[in-house]
């Protein structure tokens, strides 16, 4: 299969917004969640022109997305999208050792992940490792992500 990861461009907000709700789906949340996490799933055309953030074509056609902010010799992973029908095939590693590859371009030394537990052995698989919890509710039943930290070298 021919891929092409290339920068996002502020028109693609849309679409990325779609691949982001189509795979948060994708693990079975109630609805009412996805509502609840609209707006960190929803990326604006003023987050591309603020933060790193890149798209993976298949055939032309965006299948997924990341997104890095760097903050000094730190960046956080905000955002790593795939469509489910191209999970499980590599897509997915493919936009995470493209972020790798920015955050050393970028200076960064540590990227940090803020994983959805369905995620975390992707990451894992990827050489992070679980270095604490994020401790939250959504919609009054508490939520424990997992914080995942993987050395850019």
């Amino acid at each position: 299969m021919n891929f092409k990861i290339l920068r996002a461009i502020p028109d693609q907000a849309k679409t990325l917004i779609k691949i982001a709700f189509t795979a948060k789906r994708h693990w079975g949340y109630p609805e009412r969640w996805i509502q609840i996490w609209s707006p960190i799933l929803t990326v604006s055309p003023e987050f591309f022109e603020e933060n790193d953030t890149y798209v993976i074509l298949k055939d032309e056609k965006v299948i997924g997305f990341y997104t890095i902010v760097v903050e000094g010799k730190k960046a956080s992973l905000e955002h790593l999208w795939v469509l489910p029908d191209y999970m499980g095939r590599g897509i997915g590693a493919k936009l995470f050792k493209h972020a790798l590859s920015r955050c050393r371009e970028l200076g960064v030394h540590i990227l940090e992940i803020e994983s959805d537990p369905n995620a975390q052995g992707f990451y894992e698989r990827m050489g992070a490792k679980k270095v604490g919890e994020a401790i939250g509710e959504v919609d009054g039943q508490p939520r424990r992500l997992p914080v995942l930290e993987i050395t850019v070298r």
